[in-house]
């Protein structure tokens, strides 16, 4: 067991400690971070997608979406029409800044320490979701990227893979992705009555495109407790023959799973 883990004292000072931290290092690269924005787009798409705002999560209070969705308008506003130019670095808490109630942000649902939670500006890790999905399907590079060590609902309306998100805290758990090759990129968000929508450009043609797609999923049992876990691979195709000119696997996620399952429907894996 942690340090930060036996009395809740100790968790603070460890979460001021790594904020610290992580804010020196900020100081000391942010000549590497983007922030230019553009309000003309760029000509050529690498990634579209779009998330529904309101979704059944288990038992939990519909108001909290209602309160994300006024935390999701801020924050995209923040990231809407940044440009990352070639060698520049995207985080996603240096455009953002921290969620306050003095900026508008409002209680929303957090997902913290295994549990589910509720604090000002709840909510944006769908944000964060939906740009390193995107992000994958592009040549940027993730440099970093963390998800929660436990699934909190059910797949009910999902329609991405299990495990293909990025949870972000403010200001050391970041969503961070840099820009090695030799044309810029241009990310755009924004909130339509049902959906956070958003998608990458490019200033130069494009010749690959990427497919996701998810392997080895199983739930399983360990003692009292239920998994899930899978992973997550990429495909690089070039558009001009339809060949696919590489494979890696991106992601192996091993979660502890907190709703009840079935694991006589559900695929099982021995322990």
């Amino acid at each position: 067991m942690r340090f930060s883990e036996i009395h809740p004292s100790l968790y603070r000072i460890r979460v001021k400690q790594k904020t610290l931290f992580r804010f020196l290092q900020n100081v000391r690269d942010r000549k590497n971070f983007a922030r230019n924005k553009s309000k003309i787009s760029y000509p050529y798409t690498c990634k579209k997608h779009q998330s529904l705002l309101r979704r059944r999560l288990g038992d939990s209070d519909p108001q909290l979406q209602e309160n994300k969705i006024v935390n999701l308008s801020i924050a995209s506003n923040r990231i809407d029409g940044i440009v990352i130019h070639p060698g520049e670095i995207f985080s996603f808490w240096e455009l953002v800044g921290k969620t306050t109630k003095a900026k508008g942000y409002i209680e929303g649902m957090q997902l913290s320490r295994g549990e589910v939670k509720t604090g000002v500006g709840g909510g944006i890790c769908q944000l964060a979701n939906l740009l390193y999905w995107m992000v994958l399907h592009t040549p940027l590079t993730i440099l970093e990227r963390h998800h929660h060590s436990f699934d909190p609902f059910p797949d009910e309306g999902r329609v991405l893979p299990f495990g293909s998100g990025a949870s972000v805290f403010f200001n050391f758990v970041d969503l961070r992705f840099q820009n090695k090759t030799e044309h810029s990129y241009q990310i755009h968000v924004w909130l339509t009555d049902m959906h956070l929508k958003g998608s990458i450009y490019t200033n130069e043609k494009v010749y690959y495109s990427y497919h996701i797609e998810e392997r080895n999923h199983i739930f399983s049992k360990k003692k009292d407790e239920n998994y899930r876990q899978n992973e997550i691979w990429r495909k690089t195709i070039d558009k001009r023959t339809g060949n696919c000119i590489n494979e890696e696997l991106l992601i192996k996620n091993y979660a502890e799973v907190k709703y009840e399952i079935n694991l006589d429907t559900a695929s099982q894996a021995p322990c």
